[in-house]
């Protein structure tokens, strides 16, 4: 299970972290065995339909569902992707799917940039929420803070040089 290159044609096995790649972002589940995910999804919409959405990632409040893997992909790609193994231990199969198992049907917070779906297929596998996705969002964010703060101070230098009287 333990891999750093991930294989798209590796079948899932029970404890595997799958990322489905929809059209704007990823989504993250994890593989419990015979076809079957435990994945987060938005409280208002259908099981079905739920993380096709967009309106998933602006959710403040999920579900934890255990689905079929093929109709939770959809049209969509998956691969596995344990991507974390080598930083970071799994723990043992079988805790793994008993703690997936206990969460079913409840609903959790959900905040993209600190409890995601990535966070929580993760934090069932290794006992750590991991998502680089999200570290990849904050980087982004706090640029765009810095290039548009810099724009203002620039914006303010070059009005009060033009409102001189001289």
């Amino acid at each position: 299970m333990a891999s750093s290159e991930p294989d798209p044609y590796n079948e899932p096995q029970p404890g595997d972290l799958i990322e489905i790649f929809r059209p704007a972002y990823q989504h993250w589940a994890l593989y419990l065995g015979d076809g079957y995910i435990i994945n987060l999804t938005p409280v208002d919409e259908s099981p079905a339909a739920a993380m096709s959405s967009v309106k998933s990632v602006f959710s403040r409040k999920a579900v934890v569902r255990m689905q079929l893997l093929k109709d939770v992909v959809g049209g969509d790609t998956f691969r596995v992707n344990n991507k974390y193994d080598d930083n970071h231990t799994p723990l043992p199969v079988s805790e793994i799917i008993q703690r997936a198992q206990h969460l079913i049907g409840q609903e959790v917070s959900y905040d993209l940039l600190g409890s995601n779906c990535e966070h929580f297929v993760t934090l069932l596998r290794y006992g750590e929420g991991v998502s680089e996705q999200a570290s990849r969002a904050i980087g982004a964010i706090s640029l765009v803070t810095a290039a548009a703060s810099a724009f203002s101070v620039l914006g303010l230098i070059n009005t009060r040089s033009r409102n001189r009287p001289f």
